[in-house]
């Protein structure tokens, strides 16, 4: 029999928690509603890295298990999806910003305002939020940059950590701060708060200039090659995830695998010791209560890109096609 829904406040809000029992990461014993409370016990965390961005909803509704797909534009099949719309019979306090795809079609995309919508999502199944790196009040200027320091298959996530250390210097050098995470894989992303006053070519642009830099000052780490095939070094500065309507995973985000491990903001000081499996959805409350959130700094000052755009230039870079 069906394990009977429950109602959990969160703030002003009752949220309905249907079929609390159903196993979604069986391997670790864990159920729906353990994750709700993973989400709530980092809810300031996890809201501050979605507040008011429109955010697209990966959803394992039937939980992670061996086997288990995402249905993709290929496939159209699987046992997860990804929601980019609103989903039908969301209650009214769900905010929503409207968002124009590279197609030219638009769509109403969840904006979560409180920790409420969160929850709401999760019930829903959603373990990954996907958010843009721009507000509803103005979808078309990113006040995020984000730097997604992607590995090549076979590559250990102790060969990205020097790539990020060097990426951190050359910030400093340029007078800008960054707010380093896990991916929940083997990667790092490592986001820097921007004034809204650039366009998203300028933003692909300005992450060019810096892959660029990377790959001068460790050529023996970095690339910029855009074909998988082509490239021979390990790590990838991705600068097309800063194009329009490509998303990483938020911060306190649930990776969709067997160990339930989670997208961790990292101080830099702990970046050397760090390991991804260190962080899941088990070890991260406890953390979060005696640490709070590492990116808490970034809602502070926002940072101008001329630096990396004037770097850019004198490269001779043109904004990369969003691919």
């Amino acid at each position: 029999m069906a394990t009977a829904a429950e109602e959990i406040r969160v703030g002003e809000r009752l949220v309905r928690v249907s079929s609390p029992d159903k196993p979604y990461f069986p391997e670790r014993g864990l159920t729906k509603l353990d994750v709700v409370r993973y989400f709530l016990a980092v809810g300031d965390g996890i809201l501050r890295a979605l507040r008011d961005r429109p955010t697209m909803l990966e959803r394992w509704p039937r939980g992670v298990f061996e086997g288990a797909t995402i249905a993709t534009r290929q496939t159209n099949r699987g046992d997860a999806f990804y929601q980019k719309r609103l989903p039908a019979g969301a209650p009214e306090w769900v905010r929503t910003a409207h968002i124009t795809f590279p197609s030219g079609r638009t769509a109403d995309e969840v904006a979560p305002s409180e920790l409420a919508v969160v929850i709401w999502a999760a019930n829903l199944g959603t373990l990954r939020f996907h958010p843009w790196p721009v507000v509803a009040a103005d979808v078309e200027r990113p006040d995020q940059l984000r730097i997604d320091l992607d590995p090549m298959p076979g590559v250990g996530f102790e060969q990205v950590v020097p790539v990020a250390r060097e990426v951190r210097a050359f910030l400093a050098e340029l007078g800008l701060t960054g707010y380093p995470k896990t991916t929940g894989g083997r990667g790092l992303h490592i986001y820097l708060s921007i004034e809204p006053r650039w366009s998203f070519g300028d933003c692909r642009r300005a992450v060019l200039a810096l892959g660029r830099e990377m790959q001068r000052r460790l050529p023996e780490l970095v690339t910029t090659t855009w074909w998988r095939e082509q490239r021979d070094r390990p790590v990838f500065v991705d600068y097309n995830q800063m194009s329009r309507d490509h998303t990483m995973a938020s911060a306190y985000s649930i990776r969709p695998t067997p160990r339930a491990l989670v997208s961790a903001p990292l101080t830099w000081a702990e970046l050397d010791d760090a390991r991804p499996e260190d962080f899941d959805v088990l070890s991260l409350p406890a953390r979060f209560a005696e640490r709070g959130d590492p990116h808490a700094g970034l809602d502070g000052d926002r940072h101008s890109l001329e630096p990396l755009l004037e770097l850019a230039d004198r490269e001779g870079l043109q904004a990369p096609p969003e691919r």
